[in-house]
């Protein structure tokens, strides 16, 4: 699966702390992130991560198009309550994509353990049916 990371400034330590916890789930898929966040997170887990533009350059509508693209399975942004309107443009349209598409979206620690645990169960599995880069979609192409 593809997973993509977000995090403000102020949730970066918790996401890395969120991640070393779930290192071995995490290793098994593919992962992206705004650039700052894929940094702070390979460097405390030694993940291999995709980087993207950061956050406040464009890296959230990056992966919003990615979404869109159907290319991501599960989001991780752990956001900050206290911004001003005008600093999260890509916020809401990563939200949004995230509804129109069925992508899992957890913005808070407590949900991402949710879906964390359901991706370690197999709860998520449907998602590698409509994402047009999985592995059952790659293998299938090719037959």
């Amino acid at each position: 699966m593809y997973i993509a990371i977000i995090a403000d400034d102020n949730k970066k330590e918790l996401m890395a702390q969120f991640c070393i916890a779930y290192r071995g789930t995490l290793a098994r898929h593919r992962i992206c992130a705004t650039h700052i966040t894929g940094k702070y997170i390979s460097d405390a887990t030694g993940l291999e991560i995709e980087t993207f533009l950061a956050g406040s350059t464009g890296g959230a509508e990056q992966i919003a198009s990615r979404v869109a693209f159907n290319e991501i399975d599960l989001v991780f942004y752990f956001r900050s309550a206290d911004y001003d309107d005008g600093a999260h443009m890509g916020e809401s349209s990563l939200i949004r994509m995230c509804d129109v598409h069925n992508v899992p979206l957890a913005t808070n620690i407590a949900t991402a353990e949710a879906l964390v645990v359901a991706l370690e169960g197999g709860a998520l599995n449907w998602r590698e049916l409509v994402n047009p880069r999985s592995d059952y979609n790659t293998r299938k192409r090719n037959k």
